[in-house]
């Protein structure tokens, strides 16, 4: 990555930005129930494509585990990331 000149100066009013808009528990409530919302739509649309075009059922069960601990960790990684703002 090549270091843009001035980039750190402009970042730094719209992280203490989004700090202030994130601050309020209410909107961590409503951005965690949206991005809960969205991994749920998540697992169902992957879990039907396994389910759909992979027949073997050892690979669909390893992909659908794999799918399921990866979006168990987004939800984690997202709670984090509300809760340290």
């Amino acid at each position: 990555a090549v270091p843009v000149r001035g980039a750190a100066v402009h970042a730094r009013p719209v992280v203490r930005g989004l700090g202030r808009l994130f601050a309020p528990i209410w909107m961590k409530v409503v951005t965690l129930i949206a991005i809960f919302a969205l991994l749920y739509h998540a697992w169902i649309g992957v879990k039907d494509i396994w389910m759909d075009y992979v027949k073997p059922t050892g690979v669909r069960l390893t992909l659908q585990t794999g799918t399921a601990l990866w979006l168990i960790f987004c939800a984690v990684w997202s709670v984090q990331i509300l809760w340290r703002v």
